[in-house]
């Protein structure tokens, strides 16, 4: 039987007597409250000393178990009374097969020191076998109401103060009503959450907050984030004045195999017990099914069973989904164009031509293997050039780099509107401190502010001395990716070589293959897969590098922590995933020389040279290779890994109907989501957010396939959850933190790259300076401009006998006897005064690449500044709200008091003026 720790009184809460339940359990009721401003360290510190060292619980011995005699679907103890707030697991070492002694020993005496903690803190706990492995033991956990309170208050929770009475504003579009009922949620299913008027909590002040009901006070959410709360902080074990406590540490070492909160119901039925809520089914049905996909999401349900975190993000997803299908519709206008104005496209026409481009020998693009080839061979390729180097693709980034700055700043006001009707307005000043950062809080210094000791983990100088560790490790591991990138380049000109010389040097109308696998085409295709599978190598590494980076860095709070984690992984992944993209649009094929005097990678390789219609094409089909696989590997990843894990568990274990199996045990052989689930779904999508934006103007059919894809994750996140996973422990969240300001950084550099991808990489500005400039007799004159020569004019002359020795390829070719072949540059021809330098065409083209990058980000900036200086960040009804409740909170919660203790006083005078009244005789 449990030996119940020595009774104690701290701060008016008191243990009583420990009394041990015929479970051998012992549960604590608080006979008092704890004070709101404890210090919840030295409330450690006393709990440890009263509830007893480690060495003096070695003799506990393993207690007897309450036999599960409920319904499957209970949330309840035994009693039918306590409520389920949190499940802890482990496995019995007395029923272990092979039994260390020594470590299970060990292990046993810290979980039972540890659970001893949880009672002294005021926790009912309560312990039972599973009913399928009888080596598996359920530790419930249950917070009584006074602990509930006493929490509540040292966590500044908000909490009902009154109905809110403020009326609903009429939609502008409330003659749409009938449609937006077909894609709402029918509210006779999940019906509306009454709103409040809340406040931080405060025990001494109960009467003024909105209580009905107290069993119904503290939804469940709100109970298992007390309770994770407590279980984070509770201590199992101090070795040489080094404390060890929180479940975390306790569940990653083995000693319990998990801890979660539970699920209310199966997702597939409603419970059979009238008490549960049955949200879970309602979200499967109403959210998670396939057949809700047309339906708006339930957010306030999502983020009442799930907390604020799970609810912003979702959210968010909503909202950019709906804000891609606009530039979903604009992107696929311009590709419509592309594609219907392909048929006059001229320049495409010059080299499908067989009398132009047929007979335009092109010089070799590698040294000795790579032959002479004919320039015809790249006509399928040049008509789909023709689909995306167009006039809409131009319209289509000025609308993107709008599109955006729109979307940024909507979003700001549906997050501010979040904010108060989820009560997180001023969350960030309530988060409490680590228990990873408070466990190594062994230095002490003064708080410039309020002049008091505070303890912090280290020094300034230990503080710098990490941060320049932190900062090398990312720096290093930053030059691993850039590496890996280099490594890709070298493969491209080596397998080129290999290409130009295995592939037909002319085409083959009757060949399919032939007529579109070109040496560029080939290298191109194979290239992106190979860099798609790298980058998914790398970044399992990069997960664990950026975890134990962080975890060295030490930051106070959670949302510090997991900024400071976005942020290392953001700037691995975007050097991971884009780094290709950015060789593409702007090195390849940039700094190459001509074929006299070209230039080498590493001394040895020739440096890659773009398809002659440029290297948009080819960054078109890196961005569908990498987006497209990125999409079905993580479906992989996020459905059927999950599911097939389930699978697999169920047919392991031992058959029982999932009927007769408590709610607890069927929670607990779903799959665990893990802290940084959510993490990396935010980071999937800001990669997308990335592909969308940052290189837009090479493709616009991109904010189409992340439509797609987003509607098909909002339900598959949400199945995902439902029912596949445990339930995540709550959490609250303002906002989506760092992500936010990373879109605004993408966004700024998404015209920058834009504009230079029309600039630089398509082949607009040379055609439009051209088409005004270059378009003379006999192709056209000087009232009549064309487009018809501009290949010719695009294409430089190098004559064969000026090869060097190290680059001269075999002229046995079988394209016929030649003295000259083409190039794509700007330079003079052989014989000229200035023979292959850069003629004045090529001046003209630079000077109006330059001007168009300068004019397109002065506009579209300009028009940016405009638009989030005209939205405000808050919408007036909001602001509204928020002095609304600030008002009733000063009026309830001071002018009612202040009100009784003048009532008091007066009370007192009055007293005393009677007493002053009276006869002396009296």
């Amino acid at each position: 039987m449990l030996q119940a720790p020595k009774p104690f009184v701290l701060g008016g809460f008191t243990t009583g007597d420990c009394d041990v339940p015929a479970s051998g359990r012992p549960f604590l009721t608080p006979a008092s409250v704890l004070p709101s401003m404890l210090v919840l360290e030295n409330l450690d510190q006393t709990i440890l000393s009263n509830c007893g060292s480690l060495e003096e619980q070695q003799d506990f011995q393993v207690p007897e178990f309450e036999e599960f005699n409920g319904k499957a679907d209970s949330l309840y103890f035994n009693d039918g009374q306590r409520r389920i707030d949190f499940v802890l697991v482990y496995e019995d070492e007395s029923r272990k097969e092979t039994n260390k002694k020594g470590t299970n020993e060990k292990q046993r005496r810290k979980r039972q020191a540890y659970e001893s903690n949880l009672i002294c803190k005021g926790l009912e706990l309560e312990a039972t076998r599973s009913v399928v492995d009888n080596k598996l033991v359920f530790v419930k956990v249950h917070a009584p109401w006074e602990v509930l309170c006493t929490y509540a208050e040292i966590m500044h929770i908000k909490l009902p103060l009154k109905p809110n009475d403020l009326k609903t504003r009429s939609s502008a579009f409330s003659h749409l009503n009938w449609f937006t009922k077909i894609l709402s949620v029918d509210e006779n299913i999940i019906k509306p959450e009454q709103e409040f008027f809340t406040a931080p909590f405060e025990k001494n002040r109960m009467n003024d907050f909105y209580i009905v009901d107290k069993d119904a006070f503290f939804n469940p959410a709100t109970r298992s984030r007390i309770v994770y709360f407590i279980l984070s902080r509770v201590k199992y074990q101090v070795v040489n004045n080094v404390s060890k406590f929180g479940i975390n540490r306790l569940v990653s070492s083995g000693i319990y195999k998990a801890a979660f909160p539970l699920h209310d119901c199966k997702f597939g039925q409603p419970s059979e017990d009238p008490s549960c809520p049955n949200e879970r089914y309602l979200l499967y049905r109403e959210w998670a099914h396939p057949r809700s996909i047309y339906k708006k999401q339930p957010l306030d349900l999502i983020r009442k069973y799930y907390g604020e975190k799970i609810g912003i993000y979702f959210a968010w997803l909503g909202y950019y989904t709906q804000m891609l299908l606009l530039a979903a519709v604009v992107g696929v206008a311009c590709f419509l164009y592309g594609y219907f104005s392909q048929e006059n496209c001229t320049w495409s026409k010059e080299v499908c031509n067989p009398d132009i481009g047929g007979n335009i020998i092109m010089c070799p693009q590698c040294d000795k293997l790579c032959p002479f080839w004919r320039l015809n061979i790249t006509c399928e390729s040049s008509k789909k050039l023709c689909i995306f180097d167009s006039f809409g693709t131009l319209v289509f980034a000025v609308f993107m780099g709008i599109w955006v700055t729109l979307f940024l700043e909507f979003w700001k006001r549906r997050q501010a509107e979040l904010e108060y009707e989820w009560d997180t307005v001023e969350f960030q000043q309530e988060e409490q401190a680590r228990p990873e950062y408070e466990a190594q809080c062994t230095h002490t210094v003064i708080n410039e502010i309020t002049q008091e000791e505070e303890r912090i983990p280290f020094t300034a100088c230990g503080k710098c001395i990490r941060m320049t560790l932190c900062a090398s490790a990312v720096f290093f591991w930053i030059l691993l990716i850039i590496a890996s990138v280099i490594g890709i380049i070298v493969y491209r000109l080596s397998v080129f070589i290999v290409f130009s010389t295995t592939l037909p040097k002319s085409i083959d109308e009757t060949d399919p293959i032939q007529k579109y696998l070109t040496p560029q085409m080939a290298t191109s295709i194979t290239a992106s897969i190979i860099s798609f599978i790298i980058i998914m190598i790398l970044n399992t590494f990069y997960e664990k590098v950026a975890i134990m980076i962080t975890n060295f860095e030490l930051p106070r709070t959670q949302t510090d922590y997991e900024n400071s984690l976005t942020m290392k992984m953001f700037l691995f992944q975007f050097v991971n995933y884009y780094s290709s993209c950015f060789y593409i649009a702007f090195f390849k094929g940039k700094f190459v020389g001509y074929p006299g005097d070209p230039v080498y990678w590493l001394g040895k390789y020739r440096n890659e040279e773009c398809d002659p219609g440029g290297c948009l094409l080819e960054l078109t089909t890196q961005l569908t290779i990498i987006m497209g696989g990125k999409a079905i590997w993580n479906n992989i990843q996020e459905v059927l890994l999950p599911w097939i894990m389930n699978l697999i568990g169920r047919y392991r274990r031992v058959s029982g109907s999932e009927n007769i199996r408590p709610r607890w045990e069927q929670d607990y052989h779903l799959q665990p989501m893990g802290k940084l689930g959510l993490f990396y779904e935010y980071l999937e999508m800001i990669i997308q957010f990335g592909f969308v934006t940052l290189f837009v103007a090479s493709f616009p059919l991109a904010p189409l396939l992340a439509l797609v894809n987003n509607i098909l994750e909002v339900r598959v996140d949400g199945w995902k959850l439902t029912t596949q996973y445990r339930r995540m422990v709550p959490e609250k969240a303002k906002d989506i933190g760092a992500w936010q300001p990373i879109m605004q950084g993408i966004a700024v550099l998404a015209v920058v790259t834009n504009a230079m991808i029309i600039a630089f990489t398509s082949d607009m500005i040379p055609r439009l300076v051209y088409y005004w400039s270059f378009s003379v007799p006999p192709y056209g004159d000087h009232t009549h401009h064309t487009m018809e020569g501009y290949i010719n004019n695009t294409l430089s002359i190098f004559n064969v006998s000026d090869f060097k020795d190290i680059s001269k390829a075999d002229s046995d070719s079988g394209l016929g006897n030649y003295t000259t072949c083409r190039y794509r540059d700007f330079r003079n021809p052989p014989g000229h005064p200035q023979e292959y330098k850069h003629n004045i065409y090529y001046w003209h083209v630079v000077a109006a690449k330059l001007a168009f990058v300068i004019v397109m980000e002065h506009i579209i900036y300009s028009v940016k500044f405009v638009i989030s200086y005209t939205i405000p960040d808050v919408s007036k009804s909001t602001e509204s709200k928020i002095k609304r409740e600030k008002y009733l909170t000063q009026k309830l919660l001071h002018e009612n008091h202040m009100t009784k203790n003048m009532g008091i006083m007066i009370q007192k005078v009055a007293e005393v003026v009677d007493n002053n009244r009276r006869p002396k005789s009296e």
